[in-house]
């Protein structure tokens, strides 16, 4: 998956000379946490809402409410942006920026082409939309994870089975972590056609393989957000 495929395009930027007020105000106003930070067009800088609120003056302050505007007015965001911010280029994978976002702990990276314009924004949301898409489960999938011996048909052999019995395979996932030395941990999503294939792949794959989970997730009743 790439990177420009997934990130946001309709980017909202501020010039390094704007004032802290006037780009916290365009925060608020179209509640982002972060504004790319331009310089003649070019990418200097990141303004977070966390240097928003490290910059403002703190509710203990002697400074009355006309005091506070005028200083945050005077205040120009190259003074509190995160200068030289981590970047990523557009025909980069969705799972490097990931793995950066993790290792560097940020929520969003802005998107550069290779002469360092901005092109968009990838955001922790955008990251997570791109791998719930690819992974199927939104598709109604049976999700299959079995520990395999760490071959080369090892998998091959598990999609023969859920081809005979004419399943849509959507996505494949490995991981070498937390399983047996010289075994491999597989997760497959696939579309399975009626119940009577879905019940002789299930039997097959217990007969040959160790099977660790076998179901379909319950979308119906997802946890909510109390607003």
């Amino acid at each position: 998956m790439l990177i420009r495929d997934w990130m946001a395009t309709n980017i909202l930027s501020v010039d390094e000379n704007t004032s802290l007020m006037r780009a916290s105000r365009v925060m608020k106003e179209y509640a982002i946490r972060r504004l790319p930070v331009l310089a003649k067009g070019k990418l200097v800088g990141i303004l977070t809402d966390r240097d928003v609120k490290d910059a403002s003056p703190s509710k203990t302050t002697s400074l009355d409410a006309h005091e506070m505007n005028y200083l945050l007015s005077e205040m120009k965001v190259k003074e509190v942006m995160t200068p030289d911010p981590i970047v990523i280029h557009g025909d980069e994978s969705l799972e490097k920026a990931a793995l950066i976002m993790l290792d560097c702990k940020i929520s969003g990276i802005p998107v550069t082409d290779h002469s360092g314009n901005l092109i968009g924004v990838l955001s922790e949301t955008d990251v997570l939309r791109g791998f719930i898409r690819s992974s199927g489960i939104q598709d109604g999938t049976l999700h299959y994870v079995l520990d395999l011996v760490d071959e080369p048909d090892a998998v091959s052999q598990v999609v023969a089975i859920l081809r005979s019995h004419n399943a849509r395979i959507i996505s494949v996932l490995t991981s070498f972590t937390d399983v047996p030395e010289g075994m491999k941990r597989v997760a497959i999503r696939a579309m399975v056609v009626d119940n009577d294939s879905q019940q002789k792949i299930a039997q097959l794959l217990k007969e040959k393989f160790r099977v660790i989970f076998l179901g379909k997730d319950d979308l119906q009743n997802l946890p909510k957000k109390q607003k």
